[in-house]
């Protein structure tokens, strides 16, 4: 008995112990919750203590098919078991795979692989301007988007706080207002080469774009002789309940980026486009050291096959209309804090009131006592974005924690 009183006090201790020596090795850039995770399975995580969390957050969008899935951990295992890593200077069966899976499966007909959605973006942006060419750079994006976290990424981003402090930012980049047609169109130059935007913007506040707006962009980009850049990394991917978010819009972009649950929790990224404009690169124009990675890419193989199964999106869907529709009854039932629901497929977003805005950090941090995981987006909306597997019962159990913490408020 004093063994297992002693083990179990250990155990106690353990998050914050954890948290200490991370504290003393690390550079302050992230505000952590006092939780050490240190297992998952599915649609659950656990942390050093024993305790379990109802994931709807998934990594911010990156484990689509949930934590350790079996497909991708077994393909994970056996690549790392026969090649981890040779450089592009040679060809490897897995990123080759992957290409093929892409490009069977969408608009393109070329693939650039990198390690992150940022990366993915930077060869976006130097793919549209080398391809327009000289004295064409500048690239139109949308307020309140989010593009990455490198310098040209963040000025690109639409979102003054995350470029405060790192002036000046790199030229070439513009901000449009959300949604309005006729101030894009007026801040087209001749120095304009792309236009910028994801379908949905996730750290915007869960904002999807109206079909007749991307459709305008399209034309606009059509009209005066403009790639149309689709930042998909956090749309793509099964996300909104079809691989890409563009197969339901009716607009077809001339790039588009990747990331997130391509791989399923490995590091990967991806740029695609047609043969037209990639012939714009050529060797040693661009590269990456680890793009490709034979384990990354063997993951990511793995999870579009998982994901590309009869019915797997089609579920995706389904699971996705259940949870607006679960929301928006909470939404009714707290009107002074929450006012609508919005989104794609299983990224779907709680829109608070001014008084719920005042509320949405203490509202996550109580879901988060309460062994649920979720986010606050754009000042505006809670996010949820839970792995693509997550059952309605799941999404139930959710939603009565999330009915409580309202209510307690």
């Amino acid at each position: 008995m004093r063994v297992l009183v002693r083990r179990l006090c250990e155990m106690g201790n353990a998050n914050k112990e954890l948290a200490a020596r991370n504290d003393q090795v690390f550079i302050g850039t992230y505000t952590r919750y006092p939780a050490a995770m240190v297992k998952g399975a599915g649609c659950r995580l656990t942390d050093a203590e024993g305790k379990e969390y109802l994931d709807f957050l998934a990594g911010i969008a990156v484990c689509g098919l949930g934590h350790c899935h079996p497909a991708v951990t077994a393909a994970i295992c056996r690549q790392a078991g026969e090649l981890t890593h040779v450089s592009n200077l040679y060809y490897t069966e897995p990123q080759t795979e992957l290409a093929e899976l892409l490009t069977a499966h969408s608009f393109a007909d070329r693939v650039f692989l990198a390690n992150s959605g940022a990366e993915a973006n930077e060869a976006a942006i130097k793919l549209a301007r080398i391809w327009a060419g000289e004295n064409r750079y500048e690239i139109i994006s949308l307020t309140g988007s989010f593009h990455g976290r490198t310098m040209a990424t963040v000025a690109a981003t639409g979102q003054v706080k995350f470029q405060k402090g790192f002036e000046p930012m790199p030229e070439g980049f513009c901000h449009a207002p959300f949604g309005d047609l006729a101030s894009l169109e007026s801040m087209i130059t001749d120095q304009t080469c792309a236009i910028l935007c994801e379908p949905l913007q996730g750290e915007g506040g869960v904002r999807p774009l109206d079909r007749d707006y991307l459709q305008g962009l399209r034309r606009f980009c059509d009209k005066y002789d403009l790639l149309l850049i689709f930042d998909e990394i956090q749309t793509g991917m099964g996300r909104t309940g079809t691989l890409f978010a563009y197969e339901q819009l009716g607009i077809v972009p001339d790039i588009m980026t990747l990331a997130k649950a391509l791989g399923n929790g490995l590091p990967i990224g991806a740029m695609l486009t047609t043969k037209r404009i990639a012939a714009a690169f050529t060797p040693g124009s661009h590269a990456s050291t680890f793009g490709g990675n034979p384990v990354a890419s063997a993951a990511a193989v793995a999870t579009m096959k998982v994901m590309l199964a009869d019915g797997f999106l089609a579920e995706v869907r389904a699971k996705g209309q259940y949870l607006h529709d679960q929301l928006q009854l909470l939404a009714a039932r707290f009107p002074a804090l929450a006012t609508k629901v919005r989104g794609l497929g299983l990224i779907q977003g709680l829109v608070l009131t001014e008084a719920g805005v005042e509320k949405g950090g203490a509202i996550v941090s109580r879901m988060f006592e309460k062994g649920c995981l979720i986010n606050f987006a754009g000042n505006v909306a809670l996010r949820f974005l839970p792995p693509l597997i997550v059952s309605r019962e799941e999404i139930d159990q959710m939603i009565q924690l999330l009915a409580e913490v309202l209510g307690d408020i």
